[in-house]
């Protein structure tokens, strides 16, 4: 139990730092810069926090179903 927590910790700091970035990025392509390229690298670093916040939900959600049905499957032996 305690490294599925671990992992979702790990998961959501990461996600946030990249979150961060990619609001950034964005709001200085949208006021500051000239380039919309920016913009657009802003917009897909927050596609990508969501996307690994995501991911990292589903495989500690998985995990831990696993885990528990492992151990019903042991006690109903």
């Amino acid at each position: 139990m305690e490294s599925y927590s671990k992992m979702l910790h790990v998961t959501r700091y990461v996600g946030a730092i990249v979150l961060t970035i990619g609001i950034s990025l964005f709001l200085y392509g949208v006021f500051v810069s000239e380039l919309s390229t920016m913009t657009g690298i802003g917009i897909g670093t927050v596609m990508g926090a969501v996307f690994i916040f995501l991911i990292g939900l589903f495989l500690v959600a998985s995990e831990e179903m696993l885990a528990n049905t492992r151990q019903y499957k042991k006690e109903s032996a």
